[in-house]
């Protein structure tokens, strides 16, 4: 019943996420961005779904599938948030969101533009991988390639914004 329960659970939690964020928003920035919200909130639904049926197949065959499934999955959301990046406005809930965004739209901008790009990328190296490595070489290289795509933009956006106050 338990296995049921969860995978039921995870894609309903990301629609109830999506649908109360914008609520408690402090400046009401997510509701303007229309339609780009709701497809990031179909999209992480129905990857939570696609992990879901993914997590019941590999239990109810008592064997754990490949996992190169799981990350070529993710490196297709990697793909699909990349371009999502550069047209995304400034808020509190969906981006790379450090106090240096946050604090200036140029900031914002540069970050989500150079991220965009990197997401994309990193999204395009873990598919193809997924689909080419064995599973420990590839699981690496995943982690290897979300570390790079994470910290890259975070230094980044401060590099930008102490270049940006010292030329105000």
């Amino acid at each position: 019943m338990e296995l049921i329960i969860i995978p039921i659970l995870l894609p309903l939690l990301v629609y109830i996420i999506f649908l109360v964020v914008p609520k408690i928003d402090p400046k009401n920035k997510l509701n303007k961005m229309g339609n780009k919200l709701q497809t990031m909130k179909f999209l992480l639904t129905i990857f939570m779904s696609i992990l879901a049926i993914f997590i019941i197949y590999t239990a109810k065959n008592e064997s754990f599938a490949n996992p190169n499934y799981i990350v070529l999955l993710i490196g297709i959301l990697y793909i699909i948030f990349g371009n999502y990046f550069k047209t995304i406005k400034a808020n509190y809930f969906i981006g790379i969101r450090t106090p240096w965004t946050l604090e200036n739209e140029k900031v914002w901008k540069e970050t989500h533009k150079l991220g965009g790009k990197l997401w994309f990328a990193g999204g395009i190296i873990v598919v193809i991988t997924s689909l080419i490595l064995e599973k420990e070489t590839n699981f690496t290289i995943f982690l290897i390639i979300t570390g790079i795509i994470t910290i890259i933009p975070i230094v980044y956006s401060y590099l930008i914004f102490k270049n940006e106050r010292k030329t105000a």
